[in-house]
């Protein structure tokens, strides 16, 4: 079959790897969109897999067309979304319900092959039916929007907060839809691409800056959200937050980017400074939020590109190019 390469750090191929075989509870899945996302530059420049190579691609849904000898669950022809997250189930962390910080956590398409491909291995325990209504190639954004789910459970946001969100790629963009149904008073985005802004008033945030100066609010807001991984818009959330409020690093940073905080600021004013990492029991909601309609795909998707083309998705996506991005296998 044919897939996405990671072979080495900055090198990235398309070739031909063999066929995928599923173990007793394992099914095949017939990749019909894999999304892209920071993780994967991250996995290109050398962090995060533990090993390499491997086939890239944690945010997939399509077709079952194998299935395990002890899977009884689903059957051939079921359309599935995939949670990629593999845990151990015997750590401590995993036995206080806190899966996602596992000790020996794992994902597919992190550390085992993933739906950059033409077939993809999965759990079944992982896999979730999708309704008939739901496009299977769209199915690809419940992953994302399973981590923004999860990043709300940590915020347990009150009604009428003042939310500002850094960066409106995608996770941001789905920060904002979040913040809208649980209550925001207002969502002020920030961003220094206008393309990427027009997207967050288009869904209708309160008000969009390249600049937080900008948006006329001394006393700061109840909840910032950065949704970039970036040193400078961290740095910049961290002095907005208000008294009481919290700031939540939702976007994914390189392993060496840094911040200061001010420790007597954050005990005076009781600032909490909190993580939300990946997905933990938010999966299945996503999957039932995205079935309702929280997000709509021919907005969050702006390209739609062939597995062969993947290479270039990634130089794309790392330019900040469009939203969201998957390949068609």
């Amino acid at each position: 079959m044919k897939a996405a390469v990671i072979e080495a750090p900055g090198k990235v191929t398309v070739t031909t790897v063999p066929d995928p075989t599923p173990g007793p509870r394992e099914v095949v899945v017939d990749v019909a969109a894999c999304g892209l996302c920071g993780t994967d530059l991250h996995i290109l420049q050398g962090e995060f897999a533990p090993t390499l190579p491997v086939v890239p691609g944690h945010e997939f849904a399509g077709e079952v067309v194998g299935l395990g000898s002890e899977v009884t669950e689903l059957a051939i022809g079921d359309r599935v979304a995939v949670d990629p997250s593999l845990y151990c189930n015997e750590c401590r962390y995993c036995r206080a319900g806190r899966n996602n910080l596992c000790d020996r956590w794992q994902a597919i398409g992190v550390t085992v092959a993933g739906g950059a491909a033409e077939y993809a291995v999965a759990p079944v325990a992982n896999c979730v039916r999708l309704p008939d209504h739901v496009d299977v190639q769209d199915a690809a954004l419940i992953e994302p929007l399973s981590c923004a789910v999860r990043g709300y459970d940590v915020l347990s946001s009150r009604l009428a907060s003042h939310v500002l969100i850094y960066g409106s790629g995608t996770m941001g963009l789905m920060m904002l839809e979040l913040a809208k149904r649980t209550g925001a008073a207002s969502v002020d985005v920030i961003d220094i691409n206008p393309e990427r802004l027009a997207t967050a008033e288009k869904l209708g945030c309160t008000q969009t800056a390249l600049s937080a100066d900008e948006l006329g609010r001394p006393g700061g807001w109840d909840v910032v959200v950065d949704a970039t991984g970036n040193a400078a818009a961290i740095q910049d959330g961290l002095e907005r937050v208000a008294k009481a409020g919290t700031f939540l690093q939702f976007g994914v940073s390189d392993y060496a980017t840094t911040a200061t905080i001010s420790p007597y600021r954050i005990y005076n004013q009781e600032i909490t400074i909190t993580g939300s990492m990946a997905v933990l029991h938010s999966y299945e909601r996503a999957a039932e939020l995205f079935a309702t309609g929280v997000l709509d795909p021919q907005v969050f998707i702006s390209h739609r590109m062939p597995l062969t083309d993947y290479p270039q998705a990634l130089e794309q996506f790392a330019a900040g190019q469009g939203r969201k991005i998957v390949v068609l296998p």
